[in-house]
This record gives C-alpha cells, structure tokens and sequence, in this order.
C-alpha cells in the first residue's frame, strides 16, 4: 500500500474513530490494557452473541498509533465469528513481529506493515489486539 494513503487511513481512524466511547451494560466482556513505555491505556468493551463480535466500544488516552489501530481493529473484527477473530489476530501480530501473514485477511490493519521499523510504536499498535486476545480468553472459559 501507497505510504501516503497508509498516513490518510491511520489519521483517519485517529481523527474519527469507530465506536469511541463506552457503556453500561453487563453483557459486554470489559478488560483494560495498557502500555507501561508510555501514554496508552485502553479500556474494551466486545459484545459476543453466539459466537460472534456483535459490537466493541473503546476509551481511553493513546497516541495516534494505538487509537487508530483500536479504530481499525473494530472495523476489522465486527461481525466475525470468534474462530476467525483469533486467526485474523494471528496474522496481524505475525505481521508486526515480521513473520509470514496472510495480508489478505487483514483489510485496513495492512496500513501497519512497516511499523516493526520503528520498534517502540510495535506495542501502540498490538495494545488493543492483546485486550481482544483478553476477552478471547474470557469467551473461552
């Protein structure tokens, strides 16, 4: 993907992003992730209804990185049954960590491709994926 429009998806979803803001509601699965190394903390909120992503509300205060890959993640995973959830975020840290991944499965989170060249912005990116990989685990009890 073009540099540019990577810039223009990433400030997008940044400047705009999906589902922002949380709620009250006991049938949503909450956890909370941070990054020790700076600023972010996001706080998840994912609906799962028959084993699928029905809806995911965030807050919280991160950089530009982690609020528009929370933004992107959303996109990426609503509607998804959680068998695809859990590859989908497979690929996406195989990407980051510059493994082989699958670039078609990812769709907008593509736009993260390059950041394992700047090492420090590979966690603002993976944060929100890891709180996903929380609830995952909460989903599976």
């Amino acid at each position: 993907m073009e540099p540019n429009l990577k810039r223009e998806i990433i400030l997008q979803h940044y400047e705009h992003p999906k589902n922002k803001g949380l709620i009250q509601d006991d049938r949503y699965i909450k956890v909370n992730t941070n990054n020790e190394s700076c600023i972010d903390e996001i706080d998840l909120m994912v609906k799962v209804d028959q084993g699928k992503v029905v809806d995911v509300r965030f807050d919280g205060e991160a950089c530009a990185i982690c609020t528009s890959s929370t933004s992107i993640m959303i996109d990426t995973l609503l509607g998804k049954k959680i068998e695809e959830v859990e590859l989908i975020m497979k690929e996406f840290t195989n990407m980051i960590d510059e493994k082989e991944y699958n670039e078609a499965i990812l769709g907008e989170a593509i736009v993260y491709d390059d950041v394992s060249k700047q090492p420090s912005r590979k966690k603002c990116a993976l944060l929100p994926w890891w709180g996903m990989e929380k609830v995952i685990q909460e989903v599976r009890k």
